[in-house]
């Protein structure tokens, strides 16, 4: 799968309203047949900061996220709320879901 996290630094004026305003573009992300999450979080450091995680099933799904209308559409409208350039992490990596962290494993309730 092609796993990737990504920085967003939100304007301060923007920064409450950022769910609402990147809405359609997750909604239609997450509709992609190739796309298997597409979760933002916010910073508990940086109120102005969300972190993207997201994940697509291989390089043609990526390929298809990137030439989308709505990621388009993203390019064009997202920019403007945003105090700086998005930094990104993107890698390819040999399984398609989450992995348990074994370290903090939780005993079996039942």
């Amino acid at each position: 799968m092609i796993f990737i996290t990504a920085k967003f630094r939100v304007r301060p004026e923007h920064a409450d309203q950022w769910p609402e305003i990147a809405a359609d573009f997750t909604r239609a992300t997450r509709a992609e047949p190739g796309c298997l999450w597409f979760d933002w979080s916010r910073s508990v450091d940086d109120p102005d900061e969300y972190v993207l995680v997201e994940a697509f099933r291989d390089d043609e799904a990526g390929a298809q996220h990137v030439g989308s209308e709505h990621f388009r559409t993203a390019q064009k409208t997202l920019p403007r709320y945003l105090a700086e350039t998005p930094r990104i992490i993107n890698a390819t990596i040999p399984q398609d879901d989450w992995s348990l962290l074994g370290e903090m494993a939780v005993p079996d309730q039942g």
